[in-house]
């Protein structure tokens, strides 16, 4: 059973930074690509950024490529999103997926975790 939970979101400045993580307390994430994806108010969820289960292999959206950094703690099944450098435009809730088809461009799997909240407002 995959268990998928997200923390670190809050209300920044425009230019300030947040690290949000996700943990997957369920089967063997170790083994699963997983990936960040955010819905902002009134649109779309939108892929955000993903990583293998080795890590090797990492991709971004292009409005986050320089920002934001993916990265994993397989032995603790921890997913993180370090975010820099944050606008206005980033203000969303943000998803944790696991276990996706990354063969290509990541697909999300069904399962999700519940988002946490980042807001970006001066």
């Amino acid at each position: 059973q995959v268990q998928v939970a997200e923390s670190g979101g809050g209300s920044v400045q425009p230019g300030a930074s947040l690290k949000l993580s996700c943990v997957d307390s369920g089967r063997a994430p170790q083994l699963l690509a997983m990936a960040w994806f955010r819905q902002a108010p009134g649109k779309e969820r939108e892929f955000v950024a993903a990583i293998s289960w080795r890590g090797g292999t990492i991709d971004y959206a292009d409005s986050v490529k320089g920002r934001f950094t993916i990265s994993r703690d397989s032995d603790k099944n921890l997913m993180f999103l370090q975010m820099n450098d944050l606008k206005i435009e980033d203000t969303a809730v943000y998803y944790c997926n696991v276990g996706g088809n990354y063969h290509g461009p990541y697909e999300p799997s069904p399962f999700w975790g519940q988002g946490t909240q980042v807001t970006v407002s001066s």
